[in-house]
């Protein structure tokens, strides 16, 4: 599916399944250095299972156009005007990584329009180290493998995943180098990760939130580690949210991982 979002063509997945605004509707936000195909089991299942599937490659990634985001608080303004160009009133948002930051931004932005927030590996602030910062901008080759090095917890998928014998660390790099080329212009390795470091307003944001809020955390997490998230989580809790938190024993890329548990903690959270 194709949009029109401020100016610029977006696509969107659908899980295989039409857009129909009778359904509800769940946007799926990726990391920095993915695109959509990072949700393939977790949209295809909600999507057949009664739910209108939103999942974009942000702006400047892979197929869609406009200007990559630079800062979350762009990417929380790309998917208000998201849900406005697709005509859709109420949503729930699922966001991993820097896409955690942009939902949880974009939430608090919404207020009542957001229905439910889900935020996998996620932590604010979420530092990124100078040396990683350093290797995205001038050698993405070794930021690709220390990414993949710190992110993974498994070499190869459950068989719900990819399929058997899937190798997902040699799959994820290959998607991050077909992310970083598909746009020539800017670096959006560098670009994601600068974003994630400078986000500041974790802390406001989580307390204007008008929706209970889900936290998937990786135990053998390196990237964002178990820990990283406690401010947030508590931060919510002293202001009142609705809460919910499930450690899942896996590193940083929950939905290839522990796929079917990601899918249900995130299926069973949304019938709340």
């Amino acid at each position: 599916m194709e949009l029109q979002v401020n100016g610029a063509k977006t696509y969107c997945y659908t899980g295989g399944k039409p857009f129909d605004l009778q359904k509800p509707t769940v946007v799926f936000v990726h990391g920095v250095l993915n695109d959509h195909s990072v949700w393939i089991l977790q949209t295809r299942y909600m999507a057949h299972h009664g739910w209108n599937v939103l999942a974009p490659d942000l702006p400047g990634h892979c197929r869609s156009g406009g200007e990559a985001p630079s800062s979350v608080e762009e990417g929380a303004d790309f998917v208000a005007a998201l849900l406005d160009a697709a005509g859709v009133q109420h949503a729930a948002l699922v966001g991993h990584s820097w896409g955690a930051l942009i939902a949880l931004e974009a939430a608090a932005r919404l207020k009542e329009r957001a229905s439910h927030l889900v935020l996998i590996g996620a932590a604010a602030p979420m530092k990124v180290s100078p040396a990683l910062l350093e290797a995205a901008q001038h050698d993405p080759e070794k930021g690709i493998h220390m990414i993949n090095v710190f992110s993974r917890a498994t070499l190869a998928p459950p068989p719900s995943a990819l399929g058997p014998g899937t190798w997902v660390w040699g799959g994820s790099v290959a998607l991050n180098r077909r992310v970083l080329r598909s746009n020539p212009r800017v670096n959006v390795f560098h670009r994601g990760f600068v974003a994630c470091n400078s986000y500041a307003n974790g802390d406001n944001a989580i307390a204007d939130i008008a929706c209970p809020v889900l936290f998937l955390i990786g135990a053998r997490d390196q990237m964002t580690v178990p820990s990283a998230a406690k401010p947030l989580v508590e931060r919510a809790r002293a202001a009142g949210k609705r809460v919910r938190v499930e450690e899942l024993p896996l590193g940083h890329n929950h939905m290839t991982e522990t796929p079917e548990e990601t899918l249900f903690a995130i299926r069973d959270f949304l019938r709340t």
